[in-house]
This record gives C-alpha cells, sequence and structure tokens, in this order.
C-alpha cells in the first residue's frame, strides 16, 4: 500500500489541510500506516502535482495561510482503481524476530529487557483499541462503514492481543532461562 493511498482515503472522508492530515494519522490511520510529517506533506505536493487533489475551492488564497487539500474526480478513480486491484500478502518483518535469532546464534546476549519493552507496547496499543472499540463501537454496527471500520479494528485488537501473548511467553522463557544460567 502507498502513502498516496492512505491521504487519497482520508480525503474521501473529508477535506483536510496538512496538519490535520498529520493529526489523523497520528490519532487513526497510523495505527495501520505509518507515515512521518515531512513525508505526508511531500506526497501532498506530489498529488496536487498529479491531479489527484486540490485545493479546497472555497480556499481563502494568501501567502502562508494552511491549505485544505480535497480529492478530485482523478483521485478517485485512482483510489477505486488501487482498491479494485488485488495484492498479495505482507509477509511479516519485524526487526525483534531477526534479532532474536542473531542472541541465539551468539548466544550470549540476553534479551530480556528488549522483550519487556515490546511486551509493554503492545498491551498498550491493545488497551488503546479496546478503549477505542469501548467508545466508538457500543451499539449495534448498521452500517458498512461501521462495520469495515471496525474490522480494522478487530485486526489491530486480534495482532496486539497475540503479539502481547507471544511476549509474554517470550519474557517468561528468557526469565527460566536466566535463572537455570545463574544456578550454574
Amino acid at each position: 500500500m502507498s502513502l498516496r493511498c492512505a491521504i487519497l482515503t482520508a480525503l474521501v472522508e473529508r477535506p483536510s489541510t496538512g496538519k490535520e492530515l498529520t493529526r489523523r494519522f497520528d490519532s487513526s490511520i497510523g495505527y495501520f500506516w505509518h507515515a512521518t510529517h515531512q513525508q505526508i506533506y511531500r506526497e501532498l505536493g506530489n498529488m496536487t502535482g498529479d491531479g489527484l487533489i486540490q485545493p479546497h475551492v472555497s480556499q481563502v488564497k494568501g501567502r502562508g495561510a494552511p491549505r485544505t487539500y480535497e480529492i478530485t474526480e482523478t483521485g478517485v478513480r485512482y483510489l477505486r482503481e488501487w482498491v479494485g486491484t488485488g495484492q498479495e500478502p505482507v509477509p511479516l518483518r519485524d526487526p525483534l524476530l531477526v534479532r532474536m535469532r542473531a542472541a541465539a546464534v551468539l548466544g550470549d546476549i540476553d534479551l530480556t529487557d528488549d522483550i519487556q519493552q515490546h511486551l509493554d507496547y503492545h498491551r498498550s496499543l491493545l488497551q488503546t483499541y479496546r478503549d477505542i472499540e469501548n467508545r466508538d463501537f457500543k451499539g449495534p454496527l448498521t452500517t458498512r462503514l461501521q462495520r469495515l471500520q471496525h474490522l480494522i479494528l478487530q485486526a489491530g485488537i486480534d495482532s496486539e492481543l497475540s503479539w502481547s501473548e507471544w511476549c509474554a511467553k517470550a519474557a517468561e522463557k528468557l526469565a527460566t532461562e536466566r535463572a537455570e544460567r545463574h544456578r550454574r
């Protein structure tokens, strides 16, 4: 997936300034597609040049005024084509797992603290997702938009639950291994 498609999706939802988009990435889209503020602003410029977005028609022209962007018909067609095109699943790539493999081969590196840090992170994110679910999805899901948004959130919950459980098991095994080493 490209940042371009994430931004187009956000602009279909509502016209936004670059600052509003970066906030939305920080508070929602960024949970499953991370982008820095610089990347977002750079892509906004590229997308404007490609005719996918434009300054909002009600935009007050003036130097230094924030630009509110809206998606163009070309942008909608581009997004529809992207959504309609299948994509192969992406394999997991996580540096922690490579580091664990290296630690296993090297034999003398203790990753207990690192695993605990990951456990804390995943538990915190899991709680955030559950809080969002409790706040935004209390009642019946009556629209397609609500059902799809809840499915996205559920993917996050399931993923963080899985990572939390795995990190807890890894932390327990590493703690047992550490205790056994100290007894020798």
